[in-house]
């Protein structure tokens, strides 16, 4: 606790000079390579493919959850 004002004064500075740096680079490179809106779409198409194929194998194992007992 002796030295919180020295730590929390470096903690303030290091993040104020890195975003600084960061508006610079902005400034200096405006394409930061954002994720394009066919990425997006893809990652959706892909992700609803998994929830449905996960709730089809669960609905699957719920119906016939008496016959696969002996497996």
């Amino acid at each position: 606790m002796k030295y919180t004002a020295v730590r929390s004064y470096r903690a303030v500075h290091r993040l104020t000079a890195r975003l600084e740096a960061g508006l610079a680079e902005l400034q200096r490179r405006p394409d930061r390579g954002d994720i394009s809106i066919t990425t997006v779409i893809i990652w959706v198409a892909a992700v609803t493919g998994a929830l449905v194929i996960a709730g089809t194998i669960a609905a699957v194992i719920a119906r016939y959850n008496g016959n696969l007992n002996g497996i």
